[in-house]
């Protein structure tokens, strides 16, 4: 039976750390460790190549918060505290009369605990900056609304999952939804059930800092280790310096165990009759490839690093749908307020993803870029433009990767052909082959820059190099930034 519901649904955003895109069934992962994500995956709304603009804790956590890039909150590294000033999805949310909640992981702050005035807005409190300082896999400490410490009960994702739940539990709809005497339905003097916001920001599956390790809980660690790598993974991992084959177990096991707490929680609004009336959003910050690129699990172009999972269900994203071309992290915030009917803030550079649902061919659809714009921090200070089939990446050698956050000189770097090198093992950038299709990218790539913000700089090329065999490219053929759609479309613009 259904009931009354409210005009405006809940919503949650369930925000995981270091999670790669194909460790979900739905990406070909064979070890069956998301059957939650998948089904949501399947019968929701599935952004298929979902990256982050930043793939480094921080700047995403800023970007995804605020719907801005971390050059324009000032947020480009990690350590550099979220601005007062800056319009968050809880000050949105909150204006319009959601409650708010945070639960988890901030990292947008200078101090722990975390104090009032930089917590994004959020109403409800119950987390902690750098949450793998503060806690461990099985000693979970967050702080209240007042700032004291909570030592919570379970496996650490198990715990902010049930966290999750007694916010839902005290914010549901007292009636349930599910009886048709409207003023049930309905808070004291006839005043309409009041919607909340939860962002749930789980660690897991960041590694544990101090020991360099990624703690499952019991037994699940050996459930998956020496079984299945991804093929960059695979490929990548004899270096000396890489953890792949001591991480892999634990990292898995992290996720299957996300992926059950999801699960829970789910089972929770259904049973609550909240899950028809509540949007669901489930990504991650960013990727990890195991130190397989650089010294650390990020803070590279490629993909390991920077695609993650994305899925959404709820009002508006039912019914099987996919978005299957490149979209980001920072289209979530103004995606989010638009399927809860209000109004998206002119300062978010994101979009809502929401035209590309309503109508895939049309005119909102044609002017969505065709690629999505990446900012690298820490490791260097680079930049990379990412479309269906190329990946483009350019650095600032010149640049203090801690101290810059852009620079007024770029070199190229690498480039990708993702269509025959999904996992980017082959550098082509240089190949006098694939020179056409980097000057677009290129072209591109500072078109992206000056619309995040960023001063137009000078990309050098790479240097020449030879000839690779009988290769040869046309990119008008073959899907570059502009390559015309065929059937006699016209190009699309942007």
């Amino acid at each position: 039976m259904s009931g009354h519901r409210a005009e405006r649904p809940n919503v949650i955003v369930v925000f995981t750390d270091q999670q790669r895109w194909d460790s979900t069934g739905v990406h070909g992962n064979p070890l069956d460790l998301t059957p939650t994500f998948d089904r949501v995956a399947r019968s929701g709304t599935h952004a298929v190549q979902a990256v982050t603009p930043q793939p480094v804790c921080a700047p995403a956590r800023a970007a995804i918060q605020t719907g801005q890039y971390p050059t324009t909150t000032g947020c480009f590294r990690n350590g550099i505290p979220l601005p007062e000033d800056c319009r968050t999805l809880a000050d949105h949310f909150g204006g319009a009369g959601y409650a708010t909640g945070y639960i988890g992981k901030w990292h947008l702050s200078d101090t722990e605990p975390v104090p009032r005035d930089q917590r994004g807005g959020y109403q409800s409190w119950l987390g902690a900056n750098v949450l793998e300082f503060t806690s461990d896999a099985y000693r979970v400490v967050v702080f209240d609304d007042d700032g004291e410490p909570v030592m919570l009960p379970g496996y650490r994702s198990d715990a902010l999952f049930d966290a999750a739940i007694r916010f839902v539990g005290d914010h549901a709809d007292p009636a349930g939804g599910s009886v048709d005497d409207k003023q049930a339905a309905e808070g004291q003097d006839g005043e309409e059930r009041q919607p909340f916001f939860l962002f749930c920001s789980l660690i897991e599956p960041h590694h544990q800092n101090e020991t360099d390790s990624y703690p499952a809980p019991t037994g699940y660690e050996e459930r998956y280790q020496g079984r299945w790598l991804p093929p960059d993974l695979a490929t990548l991992a004899a270096a000396e310096d890489t953890t792949v084959h001591r991480h892999i177990g634990g990292y898995y096991g992290q996720i299957r165990r996300v992926d059950e707490g999801f699960g829970r929680l789910l089972d929770a609004l259904r049973s609550m009759d909240q899950l028809d009336n509540t949007i669901i959003a489930f990504t991650s910050d960013h990727g990890c490839h195991f130190k397989t690129r650089n010294s650390e699990y990020k803070r590279s172009c490629h993909d390991g690093s920077v695609r993650v999972p994305m899925a959404l269900s709820g009002p508006g994203f039912d019914g099987g749908r996919r978005i299957d071309r490149p979209v980001s992290t920072i289209d979530l915030p103004p995606t989010l307020l638009d399927a809860a009917g209000l109004d998206v803030p002119p300062q978010m550079q994101g979009r809502s993803m929401l035209p590309l649902l309503a109508e895939p061919d049309g005119e909102a659809a044609a002017d969505w870029p065709q690629e999505a714009f990446i900012q690298v921090s820490e490791s260097v200070v680079g930049r990379a433009v990412r479309t269906s089939r190329w990946k483009y990446f350019v650095t600032a050698p010149d640049a203090d990767p801690w101290h810059a956050a852009s620079s007024d000189r770029y070199v190229e770097a690498e480039l990708y052909d993702l269509d025959h090198d999904p996992y980017e093992l082959d550098n082509l950038i240089g190949l006098p082959s694939h020179r056409e299709i980097a000057d677009e990218l290129c072209e591109r790539l500072l078109e992206r820059m000056v619309e995040a913000g960023e001063e137009k700089p000078v990309i050098d090329r790479h240097p020449a190099g030879a000839m690779a065999g009988q290769r040869r490219v046309d990119p008008h053929v073959h899907g570059s930034s502009r390559a015309p759609r065929r059937f006699g479309h016209q190009p699309r613009r942007g």
